[in-house]
């Protein structure tokens, strides 16, 4: 791991431009580069069944003009299934990506204790000076917090970097809330194509579609109403575009 030179520490840069910089550097570490699966084993769930009812949907809808080879269901059981290795073992990889750079961020500020223990005190003093913490209270904070290096690493990564590191699930748990997001999707829909041909598919898919929305969006605290409005209008759309474009062939 290449780690800066213990000759400039903020390379050129004040401390509050360095903290600027580094709480950027934390809140990379911590985003979802992809974009779909947000942190959680309920949230990954969540967010892959809603994306195997719109799979299934707009096969469903390409079924309406094209024939699949043999049975539809069989067809939509082996793409079910594919989806799933493939939404199980995306979330794991994304899920140690993200792991690889907080620890990497985690072992970049321990060196930096190790080595720069009188930069360290420049940022934490900056950083609980803005608190509100002045004179004699100010030095007694820092002396404490300087006298343990775990307890100072804890501080300076949910301080300075904005990381909260109990907030991080393991990456298997969260594949495997994505396995049975894909999973109970695909039952349900699986279940409506059988139990009505004509119009269980879609119904499940909306209803599966429904049901993930909001619970992403109570764990994201976001409004119900708005946001499922929104899945279902747009899933609305996604159906009928490939429905009129499939007519257009």
């Amino acid at each position: 791991m290449s780690l800066p030179p213990p000759s400039d520490h903020f390379r050129g840069k004040s401390v509050v431009e360095h903290l600027k910089e580094a709480r950027t550097k934390g809140m990379h570490a911590a985003h979802e580069v992809h974009g779909t699966e947000m942190p959680g084993h309920y949230a990954a769930g969540a967010d892959a069944a809603k994306e195997t009812a719109i799979y299934l949907l707009i096969l469903w809808v390409l079924s309406l003009f094209i024939s699949f080879p043999g049975s539809l269901g069989i067809f939509l059981c082996l793409f079910s299934a594919g989806l799933a290795i493939w939404k199980t073992g995306r979330s794991a990889l994304l899920g140690w990506a993200r792991m690889e750079r907080l620890h990497r961020l985690i072992e970049e500020e321990r060196w930096e204790i190790q080595h720069h223990r009188a930069q360290e005190r420049k940022e934490l003093a900056e950083m609980y000076r803005a608190k509100g913490f002045e004179g004699k209270l100010l030095e007694e904070v820092l002396d404490v917090l300087m006298s343990d290096d775990n307890r100072l690493l804890k501080v300076m990564l949910e301080e300075e970097l904005g990381l909260t590191l109990e907030a991080y699930e393991h990456p298997l748990r969260q594949s495997l809330g994505a396995l049975c997001g894909v999973l109970v999707s695909a039952i349900l829909c699986l279940f409506g194509l059988w139990a009505n041909p004509d119009f269980g598919l879609p119904l499940c898919a909306m209803i599966v579609l429904a049901a993930a929305t909001i619970v992403s969006a109570k764990i994201e605290k976001n409004h119900v109403f708005s946001v499922l409005l929104w899945h279902l209008a747009i899933a609305s759309l996604v159906a009928g575009a490939v429905y009129f474009l499939s007519q257009m062939r």
